[in-house]
């Protein structure tokens, strides 16, 4: 008789649970591996340092043994992150990120943020504050001073090799405008969208260098927003005390000058700005504040999709909902879809915060959702082998499947 499989939320509070006993152990081995460094354990095996010996006992790679001993050394001056870690409620992770930027003046609103947010916000924040403090101008330089290209030839396969390294506000700038190239090539050739990616991005980088060398097609010609550069800085780092940059704050301030960059200054809390109820369209400012905010990703839980996505009226324009920061979200065009034509919702939960409900009214979590978890018991025998073989397009393909409607209507926003 076959054996009947363990519950998605039994396996779902059995890993939680096993995941917060391995946090706590990740501190008692960090607590023995700062006393074990304070007393120069070390030295009773003839080693130099405790990263040296940690890598060697432990069987660790040397960067990650002295990732380790720092993050060890960096706890001993911050109690509640060491309390929140030793109780299970951080993760490692989400520790390494922010014994790089805490201080004890900053401390509680850190553990504050990284409680509510997934790992890797909390490792981007924690970026952001290490690129507006003054001492970023050190990272700045000596990503100036590394910036080269290198050119290798290969005659036998009659191909060149191109390696190039730039600060990240340079390769921001490239990607930006690989993207409008390859783009422009896509209209002029409409066939060529078939091509692979990384082929279309190669034609895109001598589309490039050819126009350079040519003169441009159309002197002047204006750009979309889709290729425009932004920067985001808190205005309190530009004045100089405690805030945020996405590239180090000498960049920041240098690109402030430049007529061609874009640089989005903030509040503390990332909100730049609205316009009410007078426009249905999204004005640019408007949805560069959306992007910015959003971090130019679909906001459906579990999904990362950067690309197609469209800006949604949480509440729409027809029934009230007002073209403004707090009423917009970016989603993609699949999560679209399901927001308008698949009968999701959207609504604020107790923490006044945004969260998505299946149509049954049960909330997604945070997560997302595997295909054989959202469908419910009595669809089980109409999407039969789906469940165990999903078929490919990602997060509750095998549910739309089930929804035959022709292709949606462009949705007024």
């Amino acid at each position: 008789m076959a054996t009947e499989p363990t519950p998605i939320e039994a396996l779902d509070e059995g890993i939680l649970q096993l995941c917060t006993r391995i946090n706590a152990a990740t501190y008692e081995l960090l607590v023995m591996i700062r006393e074990f460094d304070e007393r120069g354990g070390c030295l009773k095996w003839g080693l130099e340092n405790t990263a040296t010996w940690l890598a060697w006992r432990c069987d660790l790679s040397l960067a990650t043994a002295r990732e380790k001993v720092r993050v060890a050394q960096a706890l001993k001056r911050l109690p509640l992150i060491s309390a929140a870690f030793s109780s299970g409620e951080l993760s490692y992770s989400k520790v390494r990120s922010l014994t790089r930027v805490a201080q004890p003046a900053s401390e509680t609103e850190l553990v504050d943020f990284a409680l509510r947010n997934p790992a890797r916000h909390v490792a981007e924040r924690c970026r952001e504050l290490r690129m507006g403090a003054p001492a970023s101008a050190g990272i700045a330089e000596r990503a100036w001073a590394s910036r080269g290209l290198r050119l290798r030839r290969d005659a036998e396969r009659d191909t060149v090799s191109v390696t190039v390294e730039l600060p990240l506000a340079a390769g921001d700038l490239l990607e930006k405008a690989l993207d409008k190239a390859r783009d422009d090539e896509c209209l002029e050739i409409p066939d060529i969208v078939d091509t692979s990616w990384s082929t279309r991005q190669a034609d895109a980088f001598v589309t490039m260098l050819t126009e350079y060398l040519q003169g441009s097609r159309e002197e002047g010609a204006g750009s979309s927003d889709n290729y425009l550069v932004t920067i985001h800085v808190d205005q309190s780092a530009l004045a100089g005390d405690v805030g945020r940059s996405s590239v180090p704050i000498t960049t920041a301030k240098r690109l402030c000058c430049d007529g061609k960059a874009v640089v989005l200054t903030e509040t503390k809390e990332g909100e730049p700005l609205s316009i009410g109820r007078k426009s249905r369209i999204v004005p640019k400012s408007i949805g560069r504040a959306v992007r910015a905010r959003d971090r130019n990703t679909c906001r459906f839980p579990g999904c990362r999709n950067h690309r197609f996505l469209d800006i949604h009226h949480v509440e729409h324009w027809s029934a009230g909902g007002a073209t403004a920061l707090d009423n917009l979200m970016l989603l993609c065009t699949k999560h679209h879809t399901l927001v308008h034509e698949g009968r999701f919702r959207i609504d604020k939960d107790f923490r006044d915060n945004w969260a998505f409900y299946r149509p049954d009214g049960i909330a997604v979590p945070a997560c997302g959702y595997h295909a054989r978890d959202l469908v419910d018991e009595d669809l089980g025998e109409r999407l039969g082998k789906h469940l165990g073989h999903p078929p490919r397009g990602g997060l509750l393909s095998a549910v739309e499947k089930l929804v035959n409607e022709p292709p949606p209507p462009e949705y007024l926003h």
